[in-house]
């Protein structure tokens, strides 16, 4: 199969370099460009031929068809993306170690900005200008620490296995999509992209939107409103409420009613703790409290377009 894919599929071949192994080593020693490999790809193969590499040709990477890809005609193949190999692919001296090309990865030993800079040479437009600012960027992320551009498909672009890129260093959310109420993102109906742009952002936490309360009328869009009564942290922030990874609590609620509405709410005047009689008006506590909590009366907790909607129970 190897050999099919030498002969067929990695014609033309770019050659710049055409000296012989020894004038390569002569090269280095007279501090001399590095030339790349004789017969582009068709050397790569010789030593690189295992499924993981062979899968390049099913990706948009190795179309020969397509110009702009590193395989099209009169590109450089495998050195596009990893440098000049003359030196690596020639021959080397008993003892001494193989000249290395530019590898990809959180464990290669390729300065990170070399390998970024070396797929930003043709994703500078899928990236934005914002990488170098963003998150991702600032702690050196590299492309291929989240990226695999060598497997048919990369899972970064598949709705199941994206999270599971993410969560090699995102683990405490990947804690939270495991609790009692969350997102669908462990279940495969959602993304981490669906909400956040890992590459740059405007906004907090990367979001796609310039905020969060837009990043949530993405799906969310009934509770935009406008409305006629309004409830504050409704409108001021959705994260108030709602925790947006996940939460044992209904509706991914930071705690459950009513001790939630009363982080803002008194009790004072209203039955939100049961009547006794040491001290307080005789009479029996509140079913509806008991059996739930203020939802159960304040049920359009997010607004109100009712006339008499101002106590949100209509």
């Amino acid at each position: 199969m190897t050999a099919i894919l030498a002969g067929v599929l990695l014609a033309p071949i770019l050659v710049i370099g055409q000296e012989d192994e020894a004038s390569m080593a002569d090269a280095v020693e007279r501090d001399e460009a590095v030339p790349f490999s004789r017969r582009g790809a068709d050397d790569c193969l010789r030593c690189h031929n295992d499924e993981t590499v062979v899968d390049l040709f099913r990706t948009r990477h190795g179309n020969p068809n397509d110009s702009r890809s590193p395989f099209g005609e009169g590109q450089l193949q495998c050195e596009a993306c990893h440098g000049p190999g003359g030196l690596h692919a020639g021959r080397v001296r008993r003892g001494e170690a193989r000249p290395g090309v530019i590898n990809f990865g959180s464990d290669a030993d390729t300065p990170v900005a070399i390998q970024n800079d070396m797929c930003m040479s043709c994703h500078q437009g899928h990236v934005g200008i914002g990488w170098d600012v963003s998150p991702h960027g600032r702690d050196e992320v590299s492309c291929a620490d989240c990226h695999q551009s060598h497997v048919a498909r990369d899972p970064v672009s598949i709705t199941s296995a994206q999270p599971e890129v993410c969560y090699t260093c995102h683990q405490d959310q990947r804690g939270a999509f495991f609790k009692r109420s969350a997102h669908p993102v462990r279940h495969g109906q959602m993304t981490c992209t669906g909400c956040h742009a890992p590459h740059e952002s405007q906004s907090d936490a990367l979001l796609i939107r310039p905020n969060l309360n837009e990043t949530c009328y993405e799906c969310h869009a009934e509770k935009r409103g406008p409305y006629l009564w309004e409830h504050a942290p409704v409108s001021e922030d959705c994260g108030n409420c709602h925790h947006p990874h996940g939460s044992n609590h209904e509706g991914i609620l930071w705690k459950r009613g009513p001790l939630l509405c009363q982080q803002c709410h008194t009790q004072a005047g209203h039955p939100s703790v049961p009547f006794t009689t040491a001290g307080l008006p005789s009479g029996d506590p509140s079913v509806f409290l008991l059996n739930g909590n203020c939802l159960n009366c304040h049920s359009q907790a997010h607004g109100s377009n009712h006339p008499s909607g101002a106590n949100f129970i209509r």
